[in-house]
């Protein structure tokens, strides 16, 4: 099972209670394969993290996984081994930008 945290706004739109989910990812876990199977789960998240036709991710989202930065990693790029375990979860951040 791979965990995901996921910002508030994002929750609220999901209807998910609590900050985490977890999700049952078949074959290699990739950032592509969590981000499939948590769109499947709740479709309503379609297009708020990666665009729906390109699948690239949106601008003001970021992924963090064992105290990486994984944003610009390419989507088939296993995760890491502690997150395919269970033991640290992927973090899906809103990124903030202001002058």
């Amino acid at each position: 099972m791979i965990r995901v945290v996921l910002p508030a706004p994002l929750r609220t739109l999901a209807r998910i209670e609590g900050s985490e989910v977890t999700l049952d990812v078949r074959g290699a876990a990739t950032q592509g394969s969590v981000l499939d199977a948590l769109e499947q789960r709740y479709p309503m998240l379609q297009g708020a993290i990666r665009d729906r036709n390109t699948l690239r991710r949106r601008p003001f989202v970021r992924f963090f996984a064992c105290q990486r930065d994984l944003s610009h990693d390419v989507p088939d790029a296993p995760l890491p081994d502690a997150v395919t375990a269970g033991t640290e979860p992927l973090l899906v951040v809103g990124a903030i930008a202001g002058g």
